[in-house]
């Protein structure tokens, strides 16, 4: 009776957490869906329209041309930083850290997740100011070493802005991997490192069949919370380019942001939201079905 009474009390040290995420992301996620089915403007009550945003939304090409830069985003994101930070995590832990010592790839790791902690508005500042069309740094640079030809406006033309921002990307985002698999590395036995050079592995040996296998789960780890983070980018699209020019840089995040508040479709933004987490949810389903799965054939393995 009294461990009954012990395990009902329990309950209550999460009521404030169930409080917390009930009023800052069920009611508001809750409110969005409903949002999606109106016609709303934010001032006169919502007038229910059924699916006439979500048919509209299907026939939007400026949506659909959102969700095609969110795959550069997921490149820019995800795939290339997680292969580098694979790369420069086991160069760090497997090659620096021998013959460098742990401080010295331990100060290396902190300089790649700076640019983690610096926030993106000042980054978006500085980004801007280097690529400025005819005083920025990058073009000044390129004139200094005769290459006037290659000068570019970066973020002004639909050509180089998402290119642009794609690079912008890749330099934030590098260090969070970094971090996750050199803290994963800690945990490999390095008789295992050793056994593999005494058998004639080369460093590329090395990575393939012992840091790839043991470090799975983080890659796994890595690879979703950045996807996420790709499909919901906003900052950086904002303090750079506002989605411009044209639609070269329009994400979904910052296209439901304008709908809000720009065009003040209250209604039709929350659509394009709602849609958007419809489909992080369906991204963190398949990665974690994909988790399981590789799992379970390392078990039976």
């Amino acid at each position: 009776m009294n461990s009954s009474r012990a395990r009902t009390g329990y309950w209550w040290y999460l009521l404030p957490g169930m409080l917390l995420v009930t009023a800052i992301v069920v009611v508001p996620l809750a409110m969005n869906i409903y949002y999606s089915f109106t016609f709303y403007r934010g001032i006169l009550p919502p007038q229910w329209i059924g699916l006439e945003n979500w048919q509209r939304l299907f026939a939007d090409a400026k949506f659909w041309t959102s969700f095609r830069n969110s795959i550069a985003m997921i490149v820019a994101m995800v795939i290339v930083p997680t292969l580098l930070g694979l790369v420069i995590a086991s160069m760090l832990f497997d090659l620096v850290g021998k013959r460098f010592g742990g401080k010295v790839a331990s100060f290396l790791r902190a300089t790649y997740y700076i640019p983690q902690i610096i926030p993106i508005v000042v980054a978006a500042i500085v980004i801007g100011w280097i690529a400025r069309p005819d005083d920025g740094a990058l073009n000044s640079i390129l004139a200094t070493v005769g290459l006037d030809g290659a000068r570019q406006n970066w973020l002004g033309d639909p050509t180089w802005a998402l290119p642009t921002i794609m690079v912008v990307l890749i330099w934030v985002q590098v260090g969070y991997p970094v971090v996750v698999f050199m803290a994963a590395l800690a945990r490999v036995d390095p008789e295992l490192y050793e056994a593999a050079e005494l058998d004639g592995a080369n460093w590329w040996h090395r990575f393939r069949a012992i840091t790839i296998a043991v470090i799975r789960p983080e890659i796994f780890v890595v690879a979703l919370t950045c996807t996420i983070a790709a499909l919901k980018v906003f900052a950086p699209v904002y303090a750079l380019t506002r989605g411009g020019p044209g639609t070269s840089t329009t994400v979904p995040s910052y296209y439901s942001y304008s709908e809000f508040f720009q065009r003040t479709q209250v209604g039709y933004g929350a659509t394009i939201s709602t849609a958007l987490t419809v489909v992080i949810v369906a991204v963190s389903m398949v990665f974690l079905v994909a988790q399981r799965r590789a799992e379970q054939a390392e078990e039976v393995r």
